[in-house]
């Protein structure tokens, strides 16, 4: 959110360059104005997004940069039109914390803010004129490895009474991730069969809400090392390597959420889908994604992407995931450890288990 570059108070884990070494830094967050509300960060999960970002495989190059939009906390202050919100108050910060908010705006009046043209992300975007900080404008926004943000309160969330805090900001991220595409394909619908491409972070929660949905749910994986993991969520297995367990569920499933971030052949597993199915991709792969016109021709089969879902999605998300007990499998980490963290998220070796920092750890580094 809106950080002032050479301001002081609040402490953070950045990078510096593509490198995307964390190190302490220290840099400034405005005063709330009349909508918004600040609050001090409790904890911060860290995605692969935050990774990608850093070291550039997305072609952002904004440094010294605080990742982290995976953000719970405590309200500290909250402006004079901020009647939802209360000092003392448990609230979490997704992937994006600002939109154009018009009413004339077609994604931000229907409850599609992520989809405006003039969206602010947590971290990387060059804060606008009209975010309302003048002594952060022109400045890139940085993100939830610090230890206080400032927020307009349309993107600021209620953590459920029944949710653990450390819990909500993952959900943000990879719980709505999910959510909303098995929201338009599967929630309300019986009989559903779903399959999940990869089973890390975004995988193994996709699972719980498919199954809290209802649905059939099958895992296509690599090869069959996670196959107890997928049962033990009641989940199948598909190993998308054995080309006879492809043929046998070919035209079997609904919908495919493809989660993968690495440049892949989906073919293979479109060809699992009903005719009319849908494919979802949802890994940021930064590469063209080659498809069989005829296969989809003959098939109606439907090829889409899906990112995060808007304000009032999210806030339904997180009272789905705390009325059916979902939450990502997490550790809590000391910053200190959160720089290993990212190496290993860079050599794979991270799965399903989400880290999430203890934010006032970073004031002993």
């Amino acid at each position: 959110m809106a950080t002032i570059k050479d301001g002081k108070g609040t402490f953070a884990l950045a990078t510096f360059d593509k490198q995307a070494k964390l190190a302490k830094h220290e840099f400034g967050r405005p005063a709330p104005g009349s909508d918004d509300v600040a609050l001090d960060i409790h904890y911060c999960g860290m995605c692969h997004s935050d990774l990608h970002a850093c070291n550039g495989d997305w072609g952002i190059d904004s440094f010294p940069i605080a990742p982290g939009h995976e953000i719970a906390g405590i309200v500290t202050a909250v402006g004079d039109n901020v009647s939802s919100y209360k000092v003392g108050q448990r609230v979490a910060v997704g992937c994006f914390v600002d939109s154009c908010k018009q009413d004339d705006c077609e994604q931000c009046s229907t409850g599609l803010e992520q989809h405006c043209t003039k969206i602010i992300q947590t971290y990387s975007s060059t804060y606008p004129e009209f975010g309302g900080h003048p002594e952060a404008t022109g400045y890139h926004t940085n993100g939830g490895y610090s230890t206080a943000i400032t927020v307009h309160q349309r993107f600021v969330f209620a953590v459920p009474e029944k949710m653990k805090m450390e819990v909500a900001g993952p959900l943000l991220c990879s719980g709505i991730t999910m959510y909303s595409p098995l929201n338009r394909h599967v929630k309300g619908k019986s009989g559903r069969r779903v399959g999940i491409v990869g089973f890390g972070g975004l995988g193994h929660i996709g699972v719980k809400i498919a199954k809290a949905m209802g649905a059939e749910v099958f895992v296509f994986s690599r090869n069959n090392a996670k196959e107890e993991q997928a049962k033990a969520l009641g989940a199948k297995l598909l190993v998308h390597s054995d080309k006879k367990a492809l043929q046998a569920a070919a035209r079997s499933l609904d919908v495919i959420l493809d989660t993968v971030s690495a440049e892949h052949e989906i073919m293979p597993l479109v060809t699992t889908l009903k005719p009319t199915g849908s494919y979802v991709l949802i890994g940021g792969v930064a590469a063209p994604v080659k498809v069989d016109t005829m296969a989809l021709l003959f098939n109606r089969y439907k090829v889409e992407g899906s990112l995060v879902g808007g304000v009032p999605e999210t806030a339904e998300m997180l009272e789905f995931c705390a009325a059916n007990d979902i939450e990502p499998t997490y550790d809590i980490i000391h910053a200190k450890d959160a720089d290993e963290h990212f190496r290993k998220l860079e050599q794979g070796k991270v799965g399903a288990r989400r880290a999430v920092i203890d934010i006032s750890t970073i004031k002993e580094l």
